[in-house]
């Protein structure tokens, strides 16, 4: 029997495959009268058949396309057991509660109020019960991904814990130890032992790059601690970043997550992990329907690296970049905005070594394309240390390829903080020039002091920006320090001047490319050349 529904259905399909015989009829230019009724009583039930298995079609296409379960009873029964209930405490007191030790508010009461003494005790006491320590408990979720006893769950869940134990699906409590954490993905590994040796469940990872915005997923976890709660709903997007680190690439869902999913998995309709449940945004507190979870691909890299090494060993390229824009583009030479514009080489990092110069825009990393600059710290990330990769710059006009070898992120980062760029000697002219609404002056003591500007910075300092011009449109600031103008370096103003009026004079291009160093960071700045120099 038809639900009113499916019976509207049939009835506009019906109507639909009448149509499609008139649309025939009429461009093969057939009088379709005598021929409908000579075959009327032959071919009638053949025409009905037919009009069946157009409808069976259409409503198999129309039912893959919804792809509905009609429950997920069967999946969440299978996959219960490997999502676990984190609890850990902490010891905290007043000055890591988030009052940063002030002292408590004390009301001004008159001199000689009979109040006055019982509200200084109070408050006092309240000082002194601030500043000893008490335990504090959280909880979060994870998942089992060995039988051996290893747990996923995030960074912020277990950090700075005292004691951390992990609660199975049947109730089982059981202390964990950490294997290794990332607080840049939000990853943790923990390791726990079952009292009679029994054997866990884990579940296996996914391919969170198969997903698909709209597929259904379910997430597992123990919101508000209430334990073993499974939502349901769909990838809302990918690719998300929600400025939480470098390597952002979180998928977005609509399955409901709160406070306490923290760490659970992320499935898929094959019972597969694709995301860690990590963040939502919410005005309220809980879920809106807007949920992150760290993709599969990214994290059972990390993972991998925690149980292996206990830390992460991620690639290392050695270069500071910045997203190509429109104007950046055009100022380059490029032909649309992608890629990754090299704004500094470091000293005796992979890139330098392979040749990397300032002003290359990376296209290319070990046969990826780079679409766009976020993309590059992650596939570097993942790169082998130590192997050798191909890449391909854009330089100049040219396409050029580069060998280079990975060095790793986590050795380097202590010795980043020690390099220093080379230190030209400074000139001590004093020579002033307007351009492009900016005015120059060389580099002086004076100026260092100023803009405090360090000793290893050279180039042309912007000390005004005229109102109204190109330099404020593109956010241009006094104490910017212009480094290079064209991909050339400069060293006075009139040699930011020159270039200006170079750039002009072929008429090929509407912008020119500037090399600014602002507060010791590197970045591009494309500047409009409508208006004139003043000299």
């Amino acid at each position: 029997m038809l639900r009113r529904r499916d019976a509207h259905w049939v009835s506009a399909n019906v109507g639909r495959a009448g149509r499609i015989r008139r649309m025939y009829v009429a461009r093969h230019k057939i009088d379709a009268r005598p021929m409908f009724w000579a075959a009327k009583s032959r071919w009638l039930p053949l025409c009905a058949a037919a009009q069946v298995i157009l409808m069976a079609m259409i409503w198999s296409q129309t039912a893959a396309a919804r792809g509905a379960p009609e429950s997920f009873a069967d999946l969440a029964e299978v996959l219960l057991p490997s999502v676990v209930n984190i609890q850990v405490t902490q010891t905290v007191t007043a000055s890591n509660r988030g009052n940063q030790g002030r002292p408590p508010f004390i009301p001004q009461l008159p001199p000689g109020s009979p109040f006055e003494e019982f509200f200084k005790e109070y408050f006092d006491r309240q000082q002194r019960e601030g500043q000893k320590s008490r335990p504090v408990a959280a909880v979060g979720s994870g998942f089992i991904i060995d039988a051996s006893g290893l747990v996923v769950t995030n960074n912020h869940v277990v950090d700075e814990a005292d004691a951390i134990t992990v609660i199975t699906h049947d109730g089982e409590r059981l202390e964990a130890e950490v294997v290794g954490t990332d607080p840049e993905t939000d990853l943790a590994v923990l390791r726990v032992k079952t009292e009679n040796g029994d054997k866990l469940t884990p579940v296996s990872w996914g391919n969170s790059d198969a997903a698909r915005v709209g597929d259904w997923v379910i997430a597992i976890g123990n919101p508000l601690g209430l334990g073993g709660t499974v939502t349901a709903g769909i990838i809302s997007a990918r690719g998300r970043d929600i400025r939480a680190g470098r390597y952002d690439d979180f998928i977005q869902t609509d399955a409901p997550i709160n406070k306490g999913n923290s760490g659970g998995p992320l499935f898929n309709m094959d019972g597969q992990v694709i995301g860690i449940n990590t963040a939502i945004y919410s005005q309220s507190g809980g879920s809106i329907g807007i949920g992150f979870s760290v993709p599969s691909k990214l994290a059972q890299h990390v993972v991998d690296q925690l149980r292996k090494f206990g830390r992460t060993k991620r690639g290392w390229l050695g270069v500071n970049i910045q997203t190509v824009t429109e104007d950046l583009a055009e100022g380059l030479g490029l032909k649309d905005a992608s890629g990754a514009l090299v704004a500094r080489v470091f000293d005796d990092s992979p890139a330098a070594k392979a040749g990397v110069k300032q002003g290359d825009v990376i296209t290319k990393f070990a046969g990826v394309k780079i679409g766009e600059m976020k993309q590059l710290p992650r596939i570097v990330a993942e790169t082998v240390v130590d192997s050798t990769v191909t890449m391909e710059v854009w330089r100049k006009g040219e396409t050029k390829s580069l060998s280079v070898t990975v060095g790793e992120l986590e050795k380097a980062e202590q010795a980043l903080a020690a390099l220093n760029p080379n230190q030209p000697a400074e000139t001590e002219a004093k020579s002033k020039l307007t351009a492009l609404g900016m005015i120059l002056k060389t580099m002086t003591p004076e100026l260092r002091e100023r803009f405090q500007i360090g000793e290893d910075v050279s180039g042309v300092v912007v000390t005004e920006v005229e109102p109204d011009s190109p330099a404020t449109d593109e956010k241009i600031r006094p104490g910017d320090v212009i480094v290079e103008v064209g991909q050339e370096v400069v060293e006075a103003p009139k040699d930011v001047a020159d270039k200006v009026a170079a750039e002009r004079k072929t008429g090929k291009k509407k912008t020119v490319l500037f090399l600014v160093n602002r507060a010791g960071n590197l970045l591009f700045i494309a500047i409009a050349l409508q208006a004139e120099d003043k000299n």
